[in-house]
């Protein structure tokens, strides 16, 4: 448990962050402007005499990248490596080398697949990328197919990458790190060779890529959008993570977060639902040994994130809304999140939750979702800048993590593990919270 003498975050006064104060009148919701994605050129023929058509060539094909999961993936990794590419413009194929399309990950999210592995097996794709996760690296390696797949990738020259375990457990027994530096994460740098072991975040050499962890998985995602697109569009991409020159994390009204058990946490999720949010929230929580419910607040329990991953909720609301949980998450995802607020269980439950004082927030667009439902008042928070104008609140706008009393916001996409690492302090303490960053590979400060 945290002492209310040491801050989260040191600063001399919050007038050294950019505090927003509430405009006089608030403003409805609109959806955010979405970035356009980078302009592709069609080539024109020049006309001649003989010509009575203009000649046009179509548009080049999306790249096409390959990632196989297993189950005892980890989903952090997989779900980052498909969610910034596709953002990027990329044709991502999730692959399941099980028996059927839905596969649970290494903590526990069950991701059901786009395709089957089998179903890709004569496929040509531009990057194949293989997540880490134990038993899932030592699953993806038994496959005959994906073995085929990748060494057919090195053997004619295109791009392929492993993050994690998958470097040891899966590259090695394949013979496909020959030649190669190549890292991956702390717990197997002991079974790569020596002379070709290096400890970077990522290593590229030649056709091959190599990551340690899933603190790490962004920056290994954004070198494929860099080989594969150029680095305007890594450029566009990083701008829609919120993250660069942010304070980690600010703490105003300081309250303990009390427990004498196991915390409970509810993450409500919609179709549209942003599922990298979902999947880093739910695998750091679980990592601390936090009991997470995935809820969908549709009939059904399967739902459809907004880069169009489909998870697989633990149970649909009304089945949790039996239960009381010492904290209840929002995620974001503009369409999601309203999805979210017209849900009756749900605003029920939130109701519930700030009258027993209990911990709530929510993460990127969320926020606006909670002012509606009337959480914020007189609150300090920080959103999604498409947002901020529209909050009656004050924001802190510098700051990646805002806490004040029972009440955790965050920014954006790319502060997603400093949110959540932020929730697992609040109720363990800083060693836990580092002991999860740790293991993640994760830069988390010491203290």
């Amino acid at each position: 448990m945290l002492s209310a003498s040491k801050p989260l975050l040191a600063l001399t006064s919050l007038t050294a962050m950019a505090i927003r104060l509430p405009p006089h009148t608030p403003t409805h919701y609109a959806p955010p402007h979405r970035r356009t994605p980078p302009f592709r050129s069609i080539t024109r023929a020049a006309l001649s005499p003989s010509t009575t058509a203009m000649a046009v060539s179509l548009p080049p094909s999306p790249k096409k990248v390959l990632v196989p999961i297993a189950m005892g993936t980890e989903e952090m990794e997989a779900v980052i490596l498909a969610g910034v590419l596709r953002r990027a413009g990329a044709d991502v194929t999730l692959a399941s080398v099980e028996d059927g399309l839905e596969v649970e990950a290494s903590y526990g999210t069950r991701i059901i697949a786009d395709k089957s592995i089998a179903a890709c097996a004569d496929q040509v794709f531009d990057l194949v990328a293989l997540p880490g996760g134990m038993p899932g690296s030592v699953r993806l390696r038994d496959n005959e197919i994906l073995q085929r797949i990748m060494v057919r990738q090195a053997e004619e020259k295109r791009l392929y990458r492993a993050i994690c375990a998958a470097p040891a457990v899966v590259l090695m027994p394949w013979g496909l790190h020959k030649g190669r530096k190549i890292t991956c994460h702390p717990s197997f740098i002991g079974d790569l060779p020596t002379f070709r072991a290096v400890e970077s975040n990522v290593q590229v050499s030649g056709e091959l890529t190599t990551s340690r962890g899933p603190g790490t998985a962004f920056q290994f995602a954004l070198s494929f959008v860099e080989q594969l697109f150029g680095p305007h569009a890594v450029e566009d991409v990083e701008s829609t993570l919120i993250d660069a020159g942010l304070e980690r994390s600010t703490e105003v009204n300081r309250v303990e977060w009390p427990f004498d058990h196991k915390p409970q946490v509810l993450i409500p999720i919609a179709n549209g639902s942003e599922e990298m949010e979902i999947i880093m929230l739910v695998d750091i929580l679980r990592r601390a040994n936090i009991n997470v419910v995935l809820a969908s607040v549709d009939e059904s329990t399967n739902i459809v994130g907004s880069q169009r991953m489909k998870i697989v909720a633990d149970k649909c609301i009304l089945g949790a809304s039996d239960s009381k949980y010492d904290l209840i998450i929002i995620p974001g995802g503009p369409e999601g999140a309203e999805l979210l607020h017209r849900s009756t269980a749900l605003k029920k439950l939130l109701k519930e939750q700030k009258q027993a004082s209990r911990m709530y927030g929510g993460i990127c667009y969320s926020p606006l979702i909670l002012q509606k439902q009337g959480l914020l008042q007189d609150k300090t928070v920080t959103a999604h800048p498409s947002i901020v104008n529209q909050l009656t609140c004050q924001v802190i706008e510098r700051s990646k993590v805002v806490i004040d009393g029972n009440l955790i916001t965050g920014k954006g996409l790319g502060t997603v593990m400093d949110f959540s690492l932020a929730i697992v302090r609040k109720f363990f303490g800083h060693g836990r919270a580092k002991g999860v960053a740790n293991g993640m590979v994760f830069d988390y400060p010491k203290s």
